[in-house]
């Protein structure tokens, strides 16, 4: 993983100033914000590579840390998908006071716990998301409601080696009644280290984001 961001802005956000790595392409076609899970944030490898990989696709992206440092030491926070979706919807209601982001359509990409903060914001009544994607996440943690109500069509990326996680969003994708498409990568573990795989999670997210983000820009 060597691809970086280009054009990166290190911004506060919110009135809890969490820190983010915002990007915006030339002519961008939506925004992407990512929800990090256990305990991961705006340096994760992993979502920097994803990202980079969306910008190719002209998507503005925002990795935030979800929680303050002082928050971080509370090792109960970073499982508090509650908290964390909270947080996650402060980043987009920033993010709609900023130009050119505002007039943007709007995504989420969450992994791990991130999916479960994902879903609970986008299942919010005056939430704007248009697409989710969900990389090796727990959307069963949102819970059987929060997954009910979100009406952004949603992506389930599951490797085919983490077993018990498979299981679990094919649970979820039952509970669910927005558009939910659940796609197994071959050989894929969890974090998707091996050879490949984390491209295809990009191919994928790309064409999902690609669309359902439609908006004023497109």
């Amino acid at each position: 993983m060597t691809q970086q961001l280009v054009n990166r802005q290190d911004v506060p956000i919110g009135r809890h100033h969490l820190r983010g790595f915002l990007d915006v392409p030339e002519n961008a076609t939506g925004l992407v914000i990512f929800a990090h899970g256990s305990g991961s944030g705006r340096y994760s490898p992993r979502n920097q590579y994803v990202a980079a990989g969306l910008h190719r696709s002209r998507l503005a992206t925002l990795l935030v840390d979800l929680l303050t440092p002082q928050e971080e030491m509370d090792r109960r926070n970073v499982f508090d998908v509650r908290l964390l979706a909270r947080r996650l919807r402060e980043a987009a209601d920033w993010a709609d006071t900023v130009e050119p982001l505002a007039k943007l359509p709007l995504g989420y990409f969450g992994a791990s716990t991130g999916a479960a903060a994902a879903i609970i914001a986008a299942s919010a009544p005056d939430d704007r998301s248009a697409a989710i994607v969900s990389r090796g996440g727990r959307p069963d943690l949102a819970g059987a409601d929060a997954l009910g109500r979100v009406r952004a069509p949603t992506l389930l990326i599951v490797g085919s080696l983490d077993h018990d996680v498979l299981g679990l969003n094919h649970d979820a994708k039952s509970l669910m009644m927005a558009p939910t498409e659940l796609v197994v990568v071959p050989g894929a573990s969890h974090l998707f280290e091996e050879p490949g795989t984390l491209d295809q999670v990009i191919g994928l997210a790309e064409h999902w984001f690609r669309s359902h983000l439609k908006g004023e820009t497109q």
